[in-house]
C-alpha cells in the first residue's frame, strides 16, 4: 500500500513544458561562421547527434520526475505489530517451595517437575505480552523481587528460566509473596494491575492471613488471579502433606475480584494460560498498525544518478568524436 506526504507537489511535473511553451525564446545570435565544407559536414546534426539530443532529453526529465516525486514524499504502509503501551502492569508471583519439584507433570510424553511445567508456561505467557509491563516475585520462607516491573519481557523471561528452589527457602510463604507483589504493583501508576499467584502448597510460614492481603489489593483495584498447582488438595486428601490448599487461594482471587484456577497437569496449565488471555486481553491479539516507510531516498537517488550521466555526456560526446578523428587521420 503507497500513500504520497504531499501529492499536489506532482502538479510540478509538467513545469518544464509550460515553461518552453510560455516563456519567449531567446534572441538568436548575430553574425555567421563560414566553415570549410568537410568541416561543416562533420558539424551538422545528423542521426547520430539526435540520439544525443534525445538522450540528454530523457536524462533531464528521468532527472526532474525523480526530484519531484522525492519531493512528494512517497511512502509504503506496512503492517506492524502493535507493541504500544497498555497501561496494565502484571506481576507473577511464584512458588519455589521444595514441593515444587515433584515430577508429576508432563511435557511431550516426559515426566517433568512441576517447576519446569510452570516455567514453561510463564515464560510463554510473558512473552506474548507486548505493551504489558511484568515483574516477577518469588517466594519461599521469604519473598524477593526477581524482576521489577518492566517492557523488557526478555529479561522478565530469563529470570522465569533462572529461577530454582532452594533461594528463598523452602517452606511456602503465600502471604508474603502476595504482599511483596501487591506493594510493587501499587507503587507504579497503571490504569490495570494484575497479580498472578501461583503455589503448589499451603501456607506454611504465613505472618498475615493472605485473604486480608487480597481484600487489600481490591481496595487499589488489583485482580489477583490464583492458580492452585498440584494433583491433591486438602479437600480430598486432607493427610497428603503435598496437598495444595485449594480453599484458600480460591478465597484470595475472589475476595480481590479475580479468579482461581485448579492445575493438575500440564493440559490444565495450557489451559489456565489461554483462559487468562480472555480475561486480560493479550495486547499481541490487536490489529497491526500500519507504519510509513518512506521511499523518497530512492527517487532522489535515482533523480541523482539521472543528473549525473547528464553532466557526464559532453565529456563522453567529446572523447567519442577525439576517437573518430583519430580514426579518421589514421584512414
Amino acid at each position: 500500500m503507497f500513500e504520497l506526504s504531499a501529492p499536489w507537489l506532482l502538479l510540478l511535473l509538467p513545469l518544464p513544458l509550460l515553461a518552453a511553451r510560455l516563456l519567449p525564446p531567446r534572441d538568436p545570435m548575430e553574425g555567421a561562421l563560414r566553415l570549410p565544407e568537410g568541416i561543416a559536414a562533420e558539424a551538422a546534426p545528423g542521426a547520430r547527434g539526435t540520439r544525443w539530443r534525445r538522450l540528454r532529453l530523457a536524462l533531464a526529465w528521468l532527472a526532474w520526475a525523480g526530484l519531484v516525486i522525492a519531493l512528494a514524499g512517497p511512502v509504503r504502509l506496512e503492517p506492524v505489530r502493535d507493541t504500544s503501551a497498555t497501561g496494565r502492569d502484571i506481576i507473577l508471583a511464584l512458588d519455589m517451595s521444595g514441593s515444587m519439584l515433584i515430577e508429576d507433570f508432563d511435557l511431550d510424553g516426559e515426566p517433568v517437575t512441576r517447576l519446569d511445567a510452570v516455567k514453561r508456561v510463564a515464560a510463554r505467557f510473558v512473552t506474548e505480552r507486548p505493551g504489558d509491563r511484568i515483574g516477577l516475585v518469588l517466594f519461599g520462607d521469604r519473598a524477593y523481587v526477581a524482576a521489577p516491573l518492566t517492557w523488557d519481557l526478555a529479561a522478565v523471561g530469563r529470570a522465569i528460566e533462572e529461577a530454582s528452589v532452594g533461594i528463598t527457602g523452602r517452606s511456602t510463604a503465600i502471604a508474603e509473596g502476595l504482599g511483596l507483589a501487591l506493594k510493587r504493583i501499587i507503587a507504579a501508576d497503571a490504569r490495570s494491575r494484575v497479580i498472578l499467584l501461583l503455589s503448589d502448597g499451603q501456607d506454611t510460614a504465613h505472618r498475615v492471613d493472605a485473604t486480608e492481603v487480597a481484600r487489600l489489593a481490591a481496595e487499589h483495584d488489583t485482580r489477583v488471579h490464583t492458580i492452585a498447582l498440584g494433583p491433591a488438595d486438602l479437600e480430598t486428601a486432607p493427610a497428603d502433606r503435598e496437598a495444595v490448599d485449594v480453599a484458600t487461594l480460591r478465597a484470595i482471587a475472589e475476595a480481590s475480584g479475580g479468579r482461581g484456577y485448579r492445575v493438575r497437569g500440564t493440559a490444565d496449565l495450557v489451559a489456565m494460560a489461554a483462559d487468562l488471555d480472555q480475561l486480560e486481553p493479550n495486547p499481541s491479539d490487536r490489529p497491526p498498525v500500519l507504519m510509513p516507510r518512506p521511499l523518497w531516498p530512492w527517487a532522489a537517488g535515482l533523480a541523482l544518478l539521472a543528473a549525473a550521466v547528464l553532466g557526464c555526456l559532453p565529456l563522453v560526446d567529446q572523447l567519442s568524436r577525439d576517437r573518430a578523428a583519430r580514426e579518421g587521420r589514421l584512414a
